[in-house]
């Protein structure tokens, strides 16, 4: 059996991710940055939905998105990702959204909220019997052998 570096292997999250931006493309929203990092975190989509036309309605109108994208298997042990979002991976996502905020002041008098993203993936070969996933899917796509489907986008997932 060959050691391949981890590059080698398929980053499942980053494919789930795709997904979500495809989606998200799809409905109007322009994708800012793809996993924007600092040292408190990462967020894995920041996308704008414009408001409309001319620079003053687009500031008043117009929605920053910081999305966090769960990609999981089906049988996963976390709720498909939901219970990965803690309140202190809460925090660490507002932290970073300030950092983004912070180096991009244009941004910073836009509405923000944190969006969840659901997605699960299947080897294409399973296909047949998750039929039931395939049909209540948001929105899916097929790459690298594997199927993923947005099963749940939850906007403002963090307001109570």
């Amino acid at each position: 059996m060959a050691n391949h570096p981890p590059s080698h292997y398929l980053d499942i999250g980053q494919l789930g991710e795709d997904l979500v931006t495809q989606w998200l493309q799809s409905k109007g929203w322009l994708i800012l940055h793809r996993r924007f990092s600092c040292r408190w975190g990462e967020i894995d989509i920041i996308a704008q939905y414009p408001g409309g036309q001319g620079e003053e309605y687009l500031t008043q109108n117009s929605t920053l998105a910081f999305v966090e994208v769960k990609t999981r298997s089906s049988g996963n042990w976390d709720a498909g990702g939901r219970n990965a979002i803690t309140p202190q991976k809460q925090a660490k996502l507002w932290r970073t959204a300030e950092i983004f905020l912070a180096q991009y002041p244009d941004k910073a008098d836009y509405p923000c909220r944190f969006d969840v993203a659901i997605v699960s993936y299947q080897p294409i070969s399973q296909l047949q019997t998750q039929i039931k996933s395939v049909q209540d899917a948001v929105f899916s796509s097929s790459v690298a052998g594997y199927k993923f489907h947005l099963q749940e986008y939850i906007p403002a997932a963090f307001d109570s």
